[in-house]
């Protein structure tokens, strides 16, 4: 069975791709995330699953599992509001949402997900 690595850096891919399941790299807001609100932020990062699953040949009604990290669990529900309308109704994936210090300051909000292709 081969191995699809997807947008691979020296550190680390997007995504890999192994036996009919897609691992994305944990996704944090793009461009300027610094002074984006948690609703921004997490809109920005649920595009970027969307591309990272496209690119990977799923999509979201394939998610299987979501880990969610927030800077502040005190944004869960802001944060949760974008999801709720981002995931299809009946699609909802098996999820975790903890608190983590991020990788930067400006990032208030990091998604992981495993799909299947």
């Amino acid at each position: 069975m081969s191995i699809k690595r997807i947008e691979t850096g020296r550190r680390m891919s997007q995504a890999v791709v192994y036996n009919g399941v897609a691992y994305l790299a944990g996704q944090v807001a793009s461009e300027a995330a610094a002074g984006k609100s948690v609703t921004e932020q997490t809109a920005s990062v649920l595009a970027s699953i969307d591309a990272q699953l496209a690119a990977a040949g799923t999509d979201k009604t394939r998610i299987l599992s979501a880990t969610i990290y927030l800077a502040d669990i005190g944004t869960f529900a802001e944060m949760n509001a974008v999801w709720d309308a981002w995931v299809p109704e009946g699609n909802a994936p098996a999820r975790a949402t903890v608190e983590a210090k991020l990788a930067a300051p400006a990032f208030t909000v990091e998604i992981a997900v495993i799909a299947a292709v």
